[in-house]
């Protein structure tokens, strides 16, 4: 029985992704590369992330999380992820909207373009458990989208 993991997306089959590894024994963090070259304009007031693909997706158990983290060394480089961290549950796994297909989003607060290419590490994945309170009562709500589906 699966638990947690990463696969390949969608439409990614064969654009030579890598599956995310824990590059110490003790590191917390899976490491994640960009599945395509992107370049990231300098932020002015109004602009929008650059969405950078993965081509991943991953699963978790129902009662698990997981959070795409920038990297320490991207701050240095100007690169700041524009929600801090994402959270991603448990239901995005597959989802009809884009097969669960997860991006790291960024600001760039260098002085100067920063592109990023395919194989190049851009974030963390970090796979955690979460605790619900005494009143909960979830919604019985199934998922029909992907990426900012349950804005309401």
């Amino acid at each position: 029985m699966k638990k947690r993991g990463f696969e390949i997306a969608r439409g990614y089959e064969d654009k030579e992704i890598e599956l995310p590894v824990r590059k110490t024994k003790y590191a917390s963090g899976y490491d994640v590369a960009a599945a395509e070259d992107v370049t990231i304009p300098v932020f002015e007031p109004g602009i929008k992330p650059t969405l950078i693909p993965t081509g991943l997706k991953a699963y978790c158990e129902p009662d698990e999380f997981y959070m795409l983290v920038n990297r320490s060394s991207g701050p240095k480089k100007g690169l700041l992820m524009a929600n801090g961290i994402g959270i991603i549950d448990h239901d995005y796994y597959e989802n009809e909207g884009n097969d669960g297909h997860f991006f790291f989003q960024y600001f760039n607060c260098s002085d100067h373009e920063i592109t990023i290419h395919k194989g190049d590490i851009i974030g963390q994945v970090i796979f955690q458990k979460y605790l619900i309170v005494d009143n909960d009562e979830p919604e019985d709500a199934v998922r029909k989208g992907g990426f900012g589906s349950t804005d309401k």
